[in-house]
C-alpha cells in the first residue's frame, strides 16, 4: 500500500512554559498509532513548525518516530532560508523519518521559480519521498496547477496536500481531475481544510492531511474508512455530523486554536498548550469549544 494514502494525522506539540511538553507530544502521537491511523505527519501547521527551534524540531522529530510505532512518520521540514530547510531535512533523516512535508515559508513574497528551486533544492539532497505543502492560510504562497505539474517531476516528489476543495461536489471533482491531469500518476493528491474532506475524497483525492485527525482519530478514520469503501454518502453524513465544529473553526479564524482547545480540555495538552504568541481561545470560546465537544460525544 502507498504510504501517501489514507489519513495522516498532524498532532499538536503542546508547550507548556515556553517549551515543547515532550509528555503531552508522546502522548498524542501513542493516541494516534493505537487508533490505528495511516500515518502521522509532525511539525506541520497543526504542530506549530514555524514556532520551533532547530533543536527542537530534531527533538520533536525524534520522538515522533519513536512512539509511533510501527506507523510511518512523515516530518515538516519548511524554514525561511533554503540551507534551514535542508538542516530539518538531515535532522528527520537522522531521526527515522519515512517522508518530509515542505511548506514554501515567506516573509518576503515568493515567485513560482523561487518555490521550484526549494524543492529542487531537496530533492537533490535527500532520498526521503516529499509533500508538497499547499497551505496559503499560512503561508501566503498559492500554487498554481502549472506549479504543481512542474514540480511533481522532480525526483522523490509523492504527494501533493492541496488547500479545501469547492464545496459543489462536480466542482470538486473537476478540480482534483484537473490537478490529476497534470501531476505523475504516482504523485497522490492530498485534500486538507478538514470540513471539506469528506467532498475531496469523494472526488478522489488519496489521502487526507487532517487536522483533527491528530486530536480526534475516531471521527476522522469514520469518514475516511466510509470514502475508501466507495460509501460516499455515509462519509458526507459523517462529516455533517460534526458541522458544529467545522463552525468553529470558521468562526475562531482557522483549527489550530480550536484543537488546541479541544486537546486541552480532553487532558491531551495542557492549558495555554500553543507556542507565544498564540493566545489561543479566550475562557468565553473554550467554554463554547467544550461544549461542541460535549454535544458531538467527542470525549467519548
Amino acid at each position: 500500500m502507498n504510504e501517501f494514502t489514507g489519513l495522516s494525522a498532524f498532532p499538536l506539540t503542546p508547550f507548556k512554559d515556553d517549551a515543547v511538553d515532550e509528555r503531552a507530544f508522546v502522548g498524542l502521537v501513542e493516541r494516534l498509532a493505537e487508533a490505528g491511523v495511516d500515518s502521522i505527519t509532525a511539525l506541520g501547521s497543526t504542530g506549530s513548525y514555524a514556532y520551533l527551534a532547530p533543536d527542537e524540531r530534531a527533538r520533536v522529530a525524534r520522538l515522533a518516530v519513536e512512539h509511533a510505532g510501527t506507523t510511518p512518520v512523515f516530518v515538516g521540514v519548511g524554514a525561511l532560508r533554503t540551507s534551514q530547510v535542508l538542516a530539518n531535512v538531515a535532522s528527520a533523516e537522522e531521526a527515522g523519518a519515512r517522508g518530509l512535508l515542505l511548506a514554501p515559508m515567506t516573509y518576503q513574497p515568493l515567485t513560482e521559480d523561487d518555490v521550484f528551486e526549494l524543492f529542487h533544492a531537496v530533492a537533490e539532497r535527500t532520498e526521503l519521498p516529499v509533500i508538497v505543502y499547499d497551505n496559503p492560510g499560512t503561508t501566503h504562497f498559492t500554487f498554481t496547477t502549472d506549479l504543481y505539474a512542474r514540480i511533481a517531476q522532480l525526483p522523490g516528489i509523492a504527494s501533493i496536500k492541496i488547500p479545501g476543495v469547492p464545496a459543489d461536489p462536480t466542482k470538486a471533482r473537476e478540480h482534483v481531475a484537473t490537478i490529476r491531469a497534470a501531476v505523475p500518476e504516482h504523485v497522490t493528491i492530498g485534500v486538507s481544510g478538514d470540513a471539506s474532506a469528506a467532498t475531496g475524497l469523494n472526488a478522489g483525492c488519496d489521502v487526507w492531511y487532517s487536522v483533527i485527525g491528530g486530536t480526534l482519530p475516531g471521527p476522522a478514520l469514520a469518514i475516511i474508512r466510509a470514502a475508501q469503501q466507495s460509501r460516499a454518502e455515509d462519509a458526507v453524513t459523517e462529516s455533517e455530523r460534526l458541522a458544529p465544529l467545522w463552525s468553529l473553526f470558521a468562526e475562531f479564524g482557522g483549527s489550530l486554536r480550536v484543537v488546541a482547545a479541544i486537546a486541552e480540555q480532553l487532558g491531551l495538552a495542557p492549558r495555554r498548550c500553543l507556542p507565544l504568541p498564540i493566545q489561543g481561545l479566550s475562557d468565553a470560546e473554550w467554554t463554547r469549544a467544550a461544549e461542541v465537544v460535549a454535544e458531538l460525544g467527542l470525549g467519548q
